[in-house]
């Protein structure tokens, strides 16, 4: 019995003794780095005699630091925004246009980038919603049903009704595609729609479409309204796939759309997208197909991205800049966005009496001329709204550990 207690004890001051020098060590370790740093941020030439003992009695840890730095400086660049001049993008769209007009079948991905210029900030540029994140600065979500198709959204439907563009995959969860005009059969809203909810109670999931953003309410797993379906009673939910989930919605995600639109192309124009997420989805690669085979990729955006290796051309510039030079090339004339003309106004389901105050997010109406504002609505202007879709997912990986100022 004596024999056992000891064993234990024993044990037990073993394990303490393992955890303080696993403590000392990691001390040592961590003022060394601090000394190490210190020697290495000075140049050679002032170094003393010491110091350049210090960094070759810790060799290992100067590798560890210049690799660090090295990482560092790699993710700087690639969060650079680079334009090409004026001559090169001339070139380079002369170069797009030929490509489109000797494509097939021409499909189109579009990221946040295409809405920036509606003043909808994107997430990973210098001013993106996830940079401010990680510097420490707060944000908050915004209603922004105020936005309008951008010049992109235009040229884009543009393309499709001259036969060019056979099919759009979009990460934006704007509606600004639904709104420009483009035939909803030929658009894959990936990440959802902010201004559809849905019954998916009803077989098949019965669609409501709304003239604000639905997503006040709702966020990561909470999908729920608030609202009522009118056929069968049961809570509707937004349409928005946030970070860490798997959208299985029909419709607006349209994934079999995607995929054979993927399947059957021969070239890809990538617009406005960091791709970080697209290319996750090894179905919109045609990743099964050799790769002389699989359909040649262009790309438009300011910043790095990872499918840059594999693009038969990179253009470094604005969507829009690079659109209004595409439209002259292809000689197409692109009617600007009115919303007299909105699609979203003969496919909106109006609210019944009793939700007359189920939202207080801004209400799109159908001309500046007949613009109502409810009082229930809240002004973009006035205050910034909490809630929804946009911005979320940042927090996805992070362990949940804060970011301090």
């Amino acid at each position: 019995m004596e024999g056992g207690a000891n064993c234990i004890f024993s044990s037990r001051s073993e394990r303490k003794a393992s955890e303080k020098a696993k403590i000392l060590q990691r001390e040592r370790e961590r003022k060394t780095f601090k000394l190490v740093g210190k020697v290495l941020k000075k140049p050679a030439a002032d170094r003393s005699e010491e110091e350049a003992a210090v960094l070759e009695l810790h060799r290992d840890t100067v590798e560890e630091l210049c690799r660090r730095e090295l990482r560092r400086n790699v993710l700087k660049r690639k969060q650079e925004e680079v334009f090409d001049d004026a001559e090169e993008l001339k070139y380079k769209v002369r170069q797009l246009a030929l490509a489109i007009k000797q494509a097939k079948n021409l499909v189109v991905y579009t990221g946040a980038g295409i809405s920036t210029a509606a003043s909808i900030p994107d997430y990973r540029g210098p001013n993106g919603i996830w940079t401010q994140l990680q510097k420490g600065r707060t944000i908050s979500s915004s209603d922004l049903s105020k936005a309008e198709p951008t010049y992109t959204h235009m040229c884009i439907r543009t393309m499709h009704k001259e036969n060019l563009v056979k099919h759009v995959v979009s990460q934006n969860c704007d509606g600004l595609h639904v709104r420009s005009g483009l035939p909803r059969q030929v658009l894959s809203e990936l990440h959802g729609n902010m201004f559809i909810e849905v019954c998916t109670s009803c077989s098949p999931v019965r669609e409501y479409v709304r003239l604000f953003d639905v997503t006040e309410r709702t966020s990561l797993h909470r999908h729920g309204t608030g609202r009522k379906c009118s056929h069968c009673g049961s809570e509707l939910r937004d349409t928005i796939v946030h970070f860490g989930e798997r959208g299985t919605l029909e419709q607006p995600l349209n994934w079999e759309g995607a995929a054979q639109a993927a399947k059957t192309a021969d070239v890809i124009l990538c617009l406005g997208s960091s791709l970080k997420v697209l290319k996750k989805y090894p179905c919109l690669w045609s990743m099964n197909k050799p790769a002389t085979k699989r359909p040649q990729l262009y790309i438009v955006n300011l910043q790095w991205t990872p499918k840059d290796e594999l693009a038969v051309l990179k253009i470094n510039a604005k969507c829009d800049d690079v659109m209004k030079l595409l439209m002259e090339e292809l000689n197409l004339h692109v009617a600007l966005y009115n919303r007299v003309d909105d699609p979203i106004f003969t496919l909106a389901t109006p609210l019944k009496p009793e939700e007359a105050k189920s939202h207080s997010r801004e209400v799109i109406t159908p001309s500046v001329e007949q613009e109502i504002v409810s009082p229930h609505t809240v002004s973009l202007e006035a205050s910034s709204v909490q809630g929804g879709w946009f911005g979320r997912g940042y927090r996805k990986g992070r362990n949940g550990k804060k970011k301090t100022p």
